[in-house]
């Protein structure tokens, strides 16, 4: 199997887990997604400060509440690093990573000047020290 195609697999299959999941909770907007080429898969990790009390924490949860309700998301999920084996291309130091997808360039372009993205951003970037970004087009 060729790497890119591994790669997409374990993508697209981590976030269809996650989708599959939301499914069998409440029902929530922004959930549920059917992977096709050309969708944009937009994963961000946030390195939280040290030293945060649980209610800072709980307050920075709701950052991703907020971007659930953009409209130009079409499926929002987040957790904290999987506690897997320790290996030298596996990195777990990040506090949370936000998984986000997009149906076209256009929309994610929308999403990171919407309002509600910026004001949150102001809002909850007091608990981060380090934000990475990483966007991939599906399927190319």
């Amino acid at each position: 199997m060729e790497r890119k195609d591994f790669i997409k697999g374990i993508v697209l299959g981590g976030a269809s887990l996650g989708a599959l999941q939301s499914c069998q909770s409440d029902s929530t907007p922004n959930t549920t997604l059917e992977f096709e080429n050309g969708l944009i898969f937009h994963s961000v990790y946030f390195w939280l400060k040290e030293g945060l009390s649980e209610v800072e924490k709980q307050d920075f949860l709701k950052f991703f509440e907020v971007l659930r309700g953009i409209p130009e998301v079409a499926y929002l999920s987040f957790g904290k690093p999987a506690p897997t084996n320790p290996r030298e291309v596996v990195d777990n130091s990040f506090s949370y990573h936000l998984i986000t997808f997009f149906k076209s360039m256009d929309a994610i372009n929308i999403y990171e000047t919407h309002p509600d993205h910026t004001a949150a951003v102001q809002e909850y970037s007091k608990y981060w020290t380090r934000v990475e970004v990483r966007d991939t087009v599906i399927g190319q």
